[in-house]
């Protein structure tokens, strides 16, 4: 198979690819390389394109000879969500446009979106893969990113009614974590600030300022378990569906300052704050699909904790 993968040099999109590569597939990458970075492309032996996903003519063009697209190009980082809305909105409308109309120009009819847990907002824990998703309020400029995400589902899922797409997959991944992440999260915050703090202050417990009282819940998926998934959803996923991918281990705010004070050798004692208006209290995925397929994680939480930060405190 040869994929164009849009936002193939991001954080999940650069695994993906090395991944998609080493099966004996053909890519792709297509990124604007605002937020992706190519260097996490280095040594692959694939074609980048870079553009902006709302560039038809790049994503035609780069689409020419393939016969799946894997679409992940977005704005990421919740502080982006809050300050750049229409931009997110932006990206997310004008990108599915484009991904469609090359797809169209090729007779391309294999689709696999990368949604995100934003577009659930609501419901039973752990959250069931055929929740309604909701925007809960059009005012607040956080759900500009889970908002996109569902319309451009609605836009995937109505080319597949239409005729247009053989084949269309949506995932769902939920807190994803790994060396060279997106910055703006809690694990590569929090290993920023405490390896800061460790070095300010040689000794005692190290306070540390969050978001929320701490007691806030999710559950984190390394980046290796979650391409796992990706690569099995891709496998057995039927001809229209949506699937979530992620963790089973809930963890507090506050147990995720504590692995990651550890991998110092520090105490950590978290200083509550704020939490940001829309933010989700607890996120659990429901994995349905993944657990009638036997799937079982390999990196435990503490593990995963471990190599992420170590990758911060070597970088």
């Amino acid at each position: 198979m040869r994929y164009l993968v849009l936002g193939g040099a991001g954080f999940i999109g650069a695994a993906l690819t090395a991944r998609l590569l080493a099966a004996g597939h053909e890519a792709v990458v297509l990124d604007h390389l605002s937020g992706g970075k190519a260097a996490r492309l280095d040594g692959l032996d694939c074609e980048i394109a870079a553009a902006d996903v709302r560039d038809v003519d790049a994503v035609t063009a780069a689409a020419k000879g393939c016969d799946s697209v894997i679409h992940l190009a977005y704005i990421q980082g919740t502080c982006n969500f809050y300050t750049r809305p229409s931009e997110v909105l932006s990206v997310a409308l004008g990108g599915m446009t484009a991904c469609l109309e090359a797809m169209a120009a090729h007779g391309i009819g294999e689709l696999v979106y990368v949604s995100s847990a934003e577009a659930h907002q609501s419901g039973v824990l752990p959250t069931p893969e055929d929740t309604p998703l909701t925007v809960p309020d059009v005012l607040n400029p956080r759900f500009s990113y889970g908002g996109g995400k569902i319309a451009c589902e609605l836009m995937a899922a109505a080319a597949h009614h239409d005729g247009m797409l053989d084949r269309m997959v949506i995932i769902r991944p939920h807190n994803v974590i790994g060396p060279d992440m997106s910055d703006d999260h809690i694990v590569p915050d929090l290993a920023r600030r405490i390896g800061a703090l460790d070095r300010e202050q040689p000794a005692g417990v190290l306070e540390v300022p969050i978001q929320g009282c701490g007691d806030e819940t999710r559950c984190y998926s390394y980046i290796s378990d979650t391409i796992d998934q990706f690569m099995l959803i891709m496998e057995h996923a039927g001809p229209l569906g949506a699937y979530h991918a992620g963790g089973k281990d809930e963890r507090m705010a506050r147990e995720v300052a504590a692995a990651i004070g550890a991998c110092y050798g520090r105490d950590v004692r978290v200083i509550p704050g704020p939490l940001a208006k829309g933010s989700p209290v607890r996120r659990k995925p429901g994995l349905g699909f993944l657990d009638g397929l036997g799937y079982q994680p390999k990196v435990g939480f503490i593990e995963a904790i471990s190599r992420t930060v170590a990758w911060y405190r070597e970088h």
